[in-house]
């Protein structure tokens, strides 16, 4: 609850993770792939589910801050694109259903308690369509017992046992912390016992 007001709260000011533009891997996947439905978590202002928009795709924003879905409402009308902009939380999200080509996470999951992966990933595993791509900017831990977000080297080695990663993009987060651009490729359903 405490995490849900702190980001709310931060979208009455400019978040620094808000950049306004979309970045050169998400534009590198939409000129290398046709259009289809997309799936945007902690969509925020809607800034990458308008360029998909643009470029075709049918988009479906999520992100439990109620006040960044008002922004990117306001942001879709203005560009002139329809979203489906969807305030839930990624780790259940019963109001959506479908499959979808490209489920695009910006830095949602680094940010999700561990405890919630499992249903997070098990709603991945829900949505992504066969031979779907789920695209994932994470920034990692400074170190293991770092209580604030990132993830770690066996949280990307935990996804990957369930969907094959195909690509990984070494970065850093503003210059401050190491993270990646990692590309998962769907291949059957994933069984979550």
């Amino acid at each position: 609850m405490l995490q849900k007001l702190k980001f709310n709260l931060a979208y009455y000011q400019k978040p620094v993770w808000d950049t306004g533009i979309s970045p050169p891997e998400l534009l590198s996947f939409i000129a290398t792939h046709s259009p289809g439905r997309a799936l945007d978590l902690g969509c925020g202002t809607g800034t990458n589910g308008i360029t998909l928009a643009k470029s075709g795709w049918d988009v479906t924003g999520v992100d439990f801050a109620y006040r960044a879905i008002q922004m990117a409402e306001k942001r879709a009308r203005q560009n002139g694109v329809k979203i489906n902009l969807l305030l839930d939380d990624v780790t259940r999200m019963d109001s959506i259903t479908g499959d979808f080509n490209l489920i695009l996470d910006m830095g949602c999951y680094h940010s999700l308690p561990s405890k919630t992966h499992s249903h997070y990933t098990a709603n991945i595993d829900r949505f992504l369509a066969s031979d779907g791509t789920y695209l994932l900017y994470v920034f990692f831990k400074n170190k293991i017992t770092d209580m604030g977000p990132g993830v770690t080297e066996e949280d990307i080695l935990a996804l990957s046992n369930i969907f094959p990663l195909v690509q990984r993009q070494e970065s850093t987060e503003r210059g401050i912390r190491k993270s990646a651009w990692l590309t998962f490729q769907k291949h059957g359903k994933f069984i979550n016992t």
